[in-house]
């Protein structure tokens, strides 16, 4: 008579199941640890590539500040930071803010005329979130102050300070008799030799200088 063979039972057999569904979720755990770790990598690098990538627009604007005597070169009023830069073809009105935790940068239009530099200045003053032009860089900034760096001060001051203004000097007395002179041209922001920017991100706080050149 053939030897009956034994099987498992229902107990060994729960607890095998057991086993292997404990080894299943060990693992899953793993898996999904590595696969949160690479897509926060991911994320990370391309927030830094951004960032980077922003800041590179940002210095090439400063560095491209020009004075045309139409309007002014470099303006600040604490909220927005307006500047007209030299682009390929002429001159360029420039407009960077932040609004909504977002950092924004407007561009006008490039032009050789001084009029529609002027009206592109005047627009730049009126700008709606939603204007056409106005791009949104960057997310996640909560605040920004920008310093600028005198050098016959030495130091770095507000940006929306009025000490940042070269006031023009009075005209000398006329004399008696003598017609009145003209009336002097109101201040005109000086350009500063250096520019500091400070942006409180998500990430932290973020602090840049640049040099400009005269």
């Amino acid at each position: 008579m053939p030897k009956r063979t034994r099987g498992f039972t229902l107990m060994e057999v729960l607890v095998a199941l057991f086993i292997m569904a404990l080894m299943a979720a060990m693992a899953w755990q793993g898996v999904d640890a590595m696969v949160r770790s690479r897509d926060q990598a991911q994320a990370s690098s391309q927030r830094y590539l951004l960032l980077a990538t922003v800041l590179a627009q940002w210095e090439r604007d400063l560095s491209s500040v020009h004075d045309s005597g139409a309007v002014p070169p470099l303006l600040c009023d604490g909220t927005n930071l307006r500047m007209t830069r030299r682009a390929e073809g002429g001159l360029q009105v420039v407009v960077w803010n932040l609004e909504n935790n977002q950092w924004r940068r407007w561009a006008g239009p490039v032009t050789t005329r001084v009029a529609d530099l002027q009206e592109s200045w005047m627009r730049s003053q009126q700008l709606l979130p939603n204007d056409p032009g106005q791009l949104r860089l960057l997310d996640g900034a909560s605040s920004w102050q920008v310093y600028y760096f005198q050098g016959q001060d030495n130091n770095w001051s507000n940006c929306g300070s009025s000490a940042d203004l070269t006031p023009v000097a009075p005209p000398p007395p006329a004399a008696s008799g003598a017609s009145a002179p003209a009336q002097a041209a109101p201040p005109r922001a000086q350009l500063p030799s250096g520019v500091r920017l400070v942006l409180d991100l998500d990430s932290g706080k973020l602090t840049r200088d640049l040099v400009l050149l005269p």
